[in-house]
């Protein structure tokens, strides 16, 4: 993904090079840096235990940035078509769909982001909502409704993605008389919301209705003493790059404050103590 909207690189940056910099900034300051899946984390008590691939890590201080996953339909064809005309990200993957027509699933300003920035590309863009009314807002939809390009179908649910080794085309059914027809597309955006990657979490820090770890704003503190959370994992409004990076900032301040406050900032007798550990990448 082509990352266009962050600070300091005025032609743009491929998302991996930018996660690179980061990577080696971090290392240069001291930074200790393991490429590993967290199996375990345990939250309870004064030292946090994180378990990861067979090994034990041990801290006072934690940082939590899992981030959150693109919401799918769960419908058959969609999985193995992800990656073959079936997408969750319109900036990743539009310019793929030069000259044809495809549909975007969903009916918030995500979806009609999503659809208006495929114009671009597309030859057309078909917006599939299962309701009659949107839930975009009004400058947003009217943005979308004011694209030749665009055109809608409400009160439509999708069954299936067709296709054998392509995105083909999309059974759908009126969800108000039945009707079942094929929508011919060569590719299917999803926009349908995001959902936190809350599992290692779930029961030990607090969280908002949507499943994102609540913090005491402005601070990252979350419920748990020494536990601290950013990126997308607690945003579900702006989830973008350099608002995670800013919140990623806020969590170490504040693990590095409490961790003085604590009087072990300096502190060598566990391994990681004296050090916040970040778990998951925002």
């Amino acid at each position: 993904t082509e990352v266009e909207n962050f600070p300091g690189f005025r032609e743009g940056i491929m998302g991996p090079d930018l996660m690179e910099q980061m990577r080696e900034q971090a290392k240069r300051f001291g930074a200790e840096i393991r490429t590993e899946d967290v199996e375990e984390l345990d939250l309870t008590g004064e030292i946090k235990t994180v378990s990861a691939n067979g090994e034990t890590y041990q801290a006072r201080a934690i940082i939590l940035a899992m981030g959150a996953a693109a919401r799918y339909l769960s419908i058959p064809g969609e999985e193995k078509l992800l990656g073959r005309g079936v997408s969750a990200c319109a900036t990743c993957d539009g310019f793929f769909f030069r000259d044809q027509d495809i549909a975007v699933i969903g009916g918030g300003d995500s979806a009609m982001e999503e659809a208006t920035f495929l114009t671009r590309f597309a030859r057309s863009v078909t917006v599939v909502h299962r309701r009659s009314e949107f839930r975009a807002s009004r400058i947003m939809l009217e943005r979308a409704k004011l694209n030749d390009k665009i055109t809608f179908l409400t009160d439509t649910k999708v069954l299936e993605v067709l296709g054998d080794t392509s995105v083909t085309g999309l059974a759908l059914e009126n969800a108000l008389t039945g009707e079942k027809t094929t929508l011919d597309v060569t590719g299917m955006f999803v926009a349908i919301g995001h959902d936190p990657r809350n599992e290692l979490v779930k029961g030990q820090v607090e969280l908002d209705e949507a499943g994102y770890v609540k913090v005491a704003s402005p601070s990252s503190a979350t419920s748990v003493a020494g536990v601290f959370a950013a990126g997308d994992l607690v945003d579900h409004v702006y989830q973008q790059a350099i608002t995670a990076a800013g919140t990623g900032c806020t969590a170490s301040i504040d693990a590095e404050r409490w961790l003085a406050e604590q009087g072990d900032i300096t502190s060598n007798t566990l391994e990681h103590a004296d050090q916040p550990v970040d778990v998951g990448s925002a």
